[in-house]
């Protein structure tokens, strides 16, 4: 049986993928056709169905919930992993440090401070509300654009991830906040940043199989860490090897091979908070696969 497969050319999910769409483990009869594309446009595939397995973030699973559910591997949660507010004004980030350490709302000048985000279902941009709600003068712009958008004036604060949070501080820029620092502090749990989803059309035992296909997949990844290096290196977009590996070890984790009770209380958590401040809709769909 042949499924399409989407997820993105960031090192954690070629990481991941790698033994599994180069069958360096048994994929029980599975094969795939892949689709590389950065987050949010898979998020978007995932609100029209257009992929039968797909990585999104958790914020766009909300919307996505009614058609898929959740596998228990390959996902991307964990402890000091989030997003990070970035801004080129040392001054302004101090500002705005004390402000959400005291909890004081932001001044009506501040509310119009000019804000990069990387997608508006991205789990980053889901944060963002929850630590400054009245920012509200938002740009969607490409991930790897936010930098040069500071940097350039055109926007005053930028909300990054992936491999930016190691190399932002080199080009002169400054952290407001760690956002996933910041869901840790307030809710105890991991960050739940993205998770592998499967259509919940697809009969049980393909769902199970492949569940059972990617764990493995993972796993391999995990003894043979530098097994697709050539794979990742390939997508890596002229990231150096200390910066990828640096990367792979922040997103890929024990809840990558399976998200256990603390892996699903978290995402629990962060949906119920979510819908409790009218983020995201209501569902009574079960989230993971049973």
């Amino acid at each position: 049986m042949k499924l399409t497969l989407g997820f993105s050319p960031c090192p954690n999910d070629t990481f991941i993928f790698d033994a599994l769409i180069h069958h360096k483990v048994d994929t029980e009869g599975l094969d795939f056709d892949i689709v590389y594309e950065d987050v949010e446009t898979l998020n978007l595939k995932a609100f029209r169905g257009d992929l039968d397995v797909t990585k999104l973030s958790y914020h766009a699973f909300a919307y996505a919930v009614e058609d898929y559910e959740l596998l228990d591997a390959g996902s991307a949660l964990g402890f000091g992993v989030g997003p990070m507010l970035i801004t080129k004004d040392a001054n302004l980030a101090t500002m705005l440090q004390e402000k959400l350490s005291s909890g004081d709302s932001l001044t009506t000048e501040l509310e119009q401070l000019r804000v990069g985000y990387p997608g508006k279902y991205t789990t980053a941009h889901f944060l963002l509300g929850l630590a400054f709600p009245e920012l509200k003068n938002k740009q969607e712009l490409v991930f790897s654009e936010i930098e040069s958008s500071l940097l350039a004036g055109d926007i005053d604060l930028g909300l990054i991830i992936h491999e930016n949070r190691f190399t932002y501080q080199e080009k002169g820029l400054f952290k407001v906040v760690d956002l996933g620092d910041y869901w840790e502090k307030t809710t105890n749990c991991p960050i739940p940043l993205g998770g592998i989803v499967v259509k919940r059309s697809l009969p049980t035992e393909i769902k199970v199989k492949l569940n059972r296909i990617l764990r493995a997949s993972v796993e391999y990844a995990f003894a043979n860490p530098t097994s697709g290096l050539e794979f990742i290196k390939s997508h890596a977009q002229e990231m150096s090897t200390e910066v990828m590996y640096k990367h792979i070890e922040l997103y890929v984790n024990k809840y990558s091979v399976e998200l256990g009770k603390e892996g699903r209380s978290a995402i629990e958590m962060m949906f119920n908070k979510a819908q409790d401040m009218g983020f995201i809709p209501k569902t009574d769909k079960n989230l993971f696969l049973s």
